[in-house]
């Protein structure tokens, strides 16, 4: 199950990390380095946990409080260890609309974490360096740019709107962002040009392929896993955006 939520402000407040037994963290390391032999293109960079979310009774408009907490990518290698306590993962997604009304669904490629998954573009947030702080125009920039490097659409972060808050059974927190229409050639020309870039360069685009999808009855023929909140999120916006 997913749960939509809608806030008119978006407050980050950063908290500590959490503590991790040591014997708890023995087996973490030791699920994370069977996870890097299967799959050599895991990286233990850093990323950011969401420690807790709520509404903001401190604030006079209709707000949501995402406290976080900066950790790497291993920590969630405690997904396989029994019994452990994990935090959930804040991501960042951007829902691109055709001037049809339809939405970009992209497929992960051989080389990401998640091969095959059908997913918006989008990605894990990653904590701010130095004195820049985590904010709404931070999550915006980091949507544009994981727009632009998986699909080739390169649009300032300015246009982008957020529309959704998704909290998930999957282990994640999610914010959509609303992208302006395109029509979907020039949107398919542009993921052609960046497949085609990656290619020449020897690397594996982060999409194999992309589809537009006007409903949640299409995702079935899309063979592969789906993300949970592909669905819910596809129906709410088929009722805003579609023709």
């Amino acid at each position: 199950m997913t749960e939509l939520l809608e806030a008119e402000m978006l407050r980050l407040v950063e908290v500590a990390p959490p503590s991790i037994p040591s014997e708890t963290r023995a087996a973490m390391n030791r699920e994370w380095d069977e996870a890097v032999l299967a799959n050599p293109a895991l990286f233990d960079g850093p990323v950011v946990l969401c420690a807790g979310l709520s509404r903001d009774a401190g604030d006079a408009e209709d707000a949501l409080l995402v406290s976080w907490s900066r950790t790497t990518y291993r920590y969630f290698a405690l997904r396989r260890v029994p019994g452990a306590t994990v935090l959930r993962s804040l991501f960042v997604s951007v829902i691109q609309p055709t001037d049809d009304g339809r939405v970009l669904v992209g497929r992960m490629s051989r080389s990401t974490a998640a091969p095959g998954r059908w997913q918006f573009p989008g990605g894990s947030v990653e904590p701010p360096t130095g004195a820049e702080p985590l904010d709404e125009r931070a999550l915006r920039r980091h949507a544009a740019l994981e727009l632009a490097e998986e699909t080739g659409v390169d649009i300032p972060d300015t246009a982008l709107t957020r529309c959704l808050i998704t909290y998930g059974d999957d282990g994640q927190v999610g914010v959509h962002y609303l992208a302006p229409p395109l029509p979907a050639p020039v949107l398919q020309d542009r993921f052609d040009a960046l497949a085609a870039a990656e290619a020449v360069r020897g690397r594996d685009p982060e999409f194999d392929r992309i589809v537009f999808v006007g409903s949640p009855a299409e995702l079935p023929r899309l063979e592969g896993p789906h993300v949970v909140y592909l669905e819910p999120v596809v129906r709410w916006t088929s009722r805003r955006v579609g023709s």
